[in-house]
């Protein structure tokens, strides 16, 4: 049985690195979109694993013919045309009011940049970036508000930037 997985994972060892980057990208753009569901924001789980896959599958694709290898000027120019195109998606998830007072969405679409960005990373197999990024993207939507609420009542008194009182 050994030398069947052996020769299993020697034929097929790129294949199988692949398809983990691939995997991994996805995992880290659901765990982020799971936190998008639980408190309804209009992109969710599915849409952010599917940045995150699509973001590794560009960058693997510039590499799958010539090894897990990759040449700088290559990656970066792939990284930028993603970051570049995400930007467009992101900005359809940003709504302004009819009265023209308050922006919302801007979270969101962060979250889909922050998604392509660790499909980028997976892609490339930085595995310490994958999971730090997706741990700390997690803790600033889990606690951000409540971080924030705090320091602005530490710097101005107890009120928030349009002068209202904040309550936990």
């Amino acid at each position: 049985m050994d030398e069947w997985v052996f020769w299993l994972w020697e034929e097929y060892s790129d294949q199988i690195e692949i398809t983990t980057r691939l995997l991994g990208a996805a995992l880290a753009g659901m765990v982020i979109g799971i936190n998008r569901d639980i408190h309804n924001k209009p992109i969710g789980m599915r849409t952010l694993a599917l940045v995150s896959l699509g973001s590794a599958i560009v960058i693997l694709s510039g590499s799958v013919y010539e090894g897990l290898h990759f040449g700088q000027d290559a990656v970066s120019r792939v990284v930028q045309g993603i970051l570049t195109g995400l930007g467009f998606l992101g900005a359809g998830s940003i709504l302004r009011a009819k009265d023209g007072t308050e922006v919302q969405g801007l979270t969101t679409a962060s979250t889909v940049w922050i998604a392509a960005a660790l499909g980028v990373t997976a892609g490339l197999g930085a595995w310490f970036i994958t999971v730090a990024g997706t741990l700390v993207t997690l803790f600033l939507l889990t606690y951000g508000t409540r971080l924030e609420k705090r320091l602005i009542r530490i710097f101005s008194d107890n009120k928030d930037p349009q002068g209202a009182d904040l309550e936990d």
